[in-house]
């Protein structure tokens, strides 16, 4: 999935959570900070593997064998 499409989601699951009634405010504030940690992780795990493809071009084979990419 690209990284737009990916954000465009995250974004109307965050609204989602704002809008909720069903949840609490300590909910809201709980499940949108996982929602960021998880996606900073994410994205962090993303930069990793572009990077390594980069500095070693013979592993991009392996990564996507792997369904890493």
């Amino acid at each position: 999935m690209s990284h737009h499409k990916h954000h465009e989601k995250l974004e109307k699951l965050k609204e989602a959570i704002k809008s909720s009634e069903k949840l609490t405010e300590e909910q809201k504030s709980n499940a949108l900070a996982h929602i960021e940690e998880w996606y900073a992780e994410d994205k962090a795990f993303g930069t990793l593997v572009e990077a390594l493809i980069e500095k070693f071009a013979e592993l991009e084979p392996l990564f996507s064998e792997l369904g890493l990419i």
